[in-house]
């Protein structure tokens, strides 16, 4: 049997925070029923999902790249550097892969971009519930160390609630600085 990986990202948009990649080889002969891009799916749902995907999945692997990395690289690059990551870190390697998006990392397999992949092939949607899943925690966890901020409701995405934590407490660590609205924060700080 040919082992597919599917390869998705989570948080390529927020303001904060890694960007986490999944793979997921799935066994064709056992399917996952209700499988979908991790957008469409609510969090109960995702949450069973990714408890089923852990169990039954050939293999599986969860990767990140670092708000420092992204600020480096940019965010396109760092999400392929997950991504790689990710794939690296699976048992053995796929004879290929099938990566959600129009670009596809370098591999040590060949590698399929796909549009829309996470609607359209099973183990893609189970690499996005994976990497959604786990960027999730980590936003919940930072939330923790940092209340003001309000990672657990918006997980870093530029919400109004974000943007006017930023204007009220400035940059925290876990801010991605290469983001305009992190950047415009500092400029402010420092005119004050």
């Amino acid at each position: 049997m040919e082992w597919i990986a599917g390869v998705d990202e989570a948080g390529r948009g927020p303001l904060a925070g890694p960007v986490v990649a999944a793979a997921a080889v799935l066994d064709p002969r056992a399917p996952i029923v209700g499988l979908d891009d991790s957008k469409k799916l609510a969090e109960p749902r995702r949450a069973a999902l990714e408890a089923e995907i852990k169990a039954r999945a050939l293999d599986w692997a969860v990767a990140s790249a670092s708000v420092e990395e992204i600020d480096e690289l940019n965010i396109l690059q760092a999400t392929l550097l997950a991504m790689r990551r990710a794939v690296g870190a699976l048992s053995r390697r796929p004879a290929r892969a099938r990566v959600d998006g129009n670009q596809a990392p370098r591999l040590a397999c060949p590698a399929e971009a796909v549009v829309r992949g996470d609607s359209l092939h099973a183990e893609i949607s189970a690499a996005s519930i994976l990497a959604k899943q786990e960027r999730d925690r980590r936003m919940r966890a930072l939330s923790r160390d940092f209340p003001q901020y309000g990672f657990d409701a918006h997980k870093g995405y530029p919400t109004r609630a974000h943007l006017d934590a930023l204007l009220r407490h400035g940059v925290c660590a876990h801010h991605r600085r290469s983001f305009a609205p992190v950047r415009d924060a500092l400029r402010r700080a420092r005119a004050a």
